[in-house]
């Protein structure tokens, strides 16, 4: 299994990204609520995209490389961030 975290400062940009991985298949795609660290404000909150895929079987494999690259690339060309090892607390 692998895990993503794409952060992006606004809902619409997060729904968007969240819609284009869904229709891609990956295995689970939701939009969260992601809280900066050290801001207990809730308007320092981020929307995050976390993403699943039940399909990588090594996560040191070319697989999982190939799929930071992408969603590293992904975040960035759309103003966000890519958190390579997100906490799950879900």
């Amino acid at each position: 299994m692998s895990e993503h975290l794409l952060v992006f400062p606004d809902r619409e940009t997060a729904d968007d990204v969240a819609a284009e991985l869904a229709h891609e298949g990956f295995s689970e795609v939701r939009v969260v609520r992601e809280a900066l660290a050290g801001e207990d404000d809730s308007e320092d909150h981020e929307w995050a995209v976390h993403v699943v895929e039940e399909n990588v079987a090594d996560e040191t494999g070319p697989v999982e490389s190939g799929l930071r690259d992408r969603f590293s690339a992904l975040a960035e060309e759309h103003g966000g961030w890519y958190d390579p090892e997100p906490r799950t607390d879900s």
